[in-house]
């Protein structure tokens, strides 16, 4: 039984669905991307990210997307945290551990009445509110975020501490001062 799940959802453009280290794509739904490939689905839970690429082929397919990949700055990146804390104030989400980069955002939450693919919905909906109601995302149409999300199932205290620990670290691994967010609580078994 989980005890909490590590989500991963990216902003628009950042991991496309035939991303040559692999995806959890069963589709690519944009027929000018096809040329680079169908979806590269993976089974795997372990983290893809590392994994060696072609990274022309990667810069190539993004440049063909309606919008441009979003790079989230550092006011864009707090006002999306100030969304996601109203979505914890409205579910009552347990959230242990996040990073909010540039292109992307880790979390570990408990395990919650609604499905993870349900809490990072809402999730990206206030995000995408707050960085609207802040005047830093004015573009109507422009998707702020990437579809869907990863999610693991966390089974075990060890695999939640492990999560955490991955999660509070990830900032540093892009040079990236520590997170601390006022929404994020300690796990406790």
């Amino acid at each position: 039984m989980a005890l909490a799940h590590h989500i991963i959802f990216s902003a628009y453009g950042f991991w496309l669905p035939n991303d040559p280290r692999g995806s959890w794509s069963r589709f690519v739904g944009c027929w000018e991307l096809v040329r680079f490939g169908k979806a590269t689905r993976v089974e795997t839970h372990r983290s893809v990210a590392g994994a060696p690429h072609d990274q022309d082929l990667r810069r190539k397919a993004k440049e063909i997307l309606k919008h441009p990949p979003v790079h989230l700055s550092g006011r864009q990146a707090l006002a999306a945290a100030h969304g996601f804390n109203r979505a914890c104030r409205e579910s009552g989400y347990a959230v242990h551990a996040c990073s909010v980069l540039p292109d992307h955002v880790h979390m570990v939450i408990g395990c919650h009445r609604h499905p993870p693919g349900r809490v990072i919905g809402h999730l990206k909906t206030r995000a995408t509110q707050q960085l609207a109601a802040e005047g830093l995302w004015a573009e109507a149409g422009r998707p702020a975020w990437g579809h869907g999300g990863w999610k693991v199932f966390l089974d075990s205290p060890a695999d939640v501490g492990r999560a955490i620990a991955y999660v509070e670290g990830n900032p540093a691994k892009e040079g990236k001062p520590p997170q601390h967010w006022s929404f994020v609580t300690p796990f406790v078994y």
